[in-house]
């Protein structure tokens, strides 16, 4: 089922793209539901597409060697999930599994990448977001994990 332009809310990737981009991007985009406890991608794994959280909350995890799995951050309605398909090699560089149902709008990659081309405006306005979500998400995991695993107590580390 293909969105309709103004159905895209105004938060998150949509608050960045003007009128008539958020209408192109919507006439790609795809209304899927995921039950709570799916895991959506996995490290490593090819990234082909990503979504726009509608509802729901999604926890993104990172593997640790001999530690199992580490919920870095948990995104909600608004927020972009996947930003691992703008560019080579397109592999996911964190998991994701849904906390609760989830309803977002899905896009395919190729074919957004596509749009960009076409629309270098659109595109430009996109990259932007999408740096964006890196910067947060890397922050997000870089807190997180000297939470769990940095040194302990209020002085300084050896």
């Amino acid at each position: 089922m293909n969105a309709r332009p103004g159905e895209l809310p105004g938060d998150g990737l949509c608050a960045a793209l003007a009128v008539e981009h958020r209408g192109r991007l919507m006439e790609i985009a795809r209304d899927v539901e995921l039950p709570g406890a799916t895991r959506i991608f996995e490290e490593g794994e090819e990234a082909d597409r990503f979504w726009v959280i509608r509802s729901g909350t999604v926890a993104l995890d990172v593997h640790l060697p001999g530690r199992g799995r580490a919920v870095v951050e948990t995104v909600g309605a608004g927020s972009l999930l996947g930003w691992s398909w703008l560019c080579p090699p397109r592999q996911w560089h964190l998991a994701a599994e849904t906390r609760e149902p989830v309803h977002a709008w899905e896009f395919d990659a190729a074919a957004v990448r596509e749009l960009c081309a076409e629309d270098t405006a659109l595109g430009l306005a996109l990259v932007t977001v999408v740096a964006e979500t890196i910067g947060d998400r890397l922050r997000a995991t870089r807190t997180r994990l000297l939470d769990l695993y940095g040194p302990q107590g209020d002085g300084p580390a050896p």
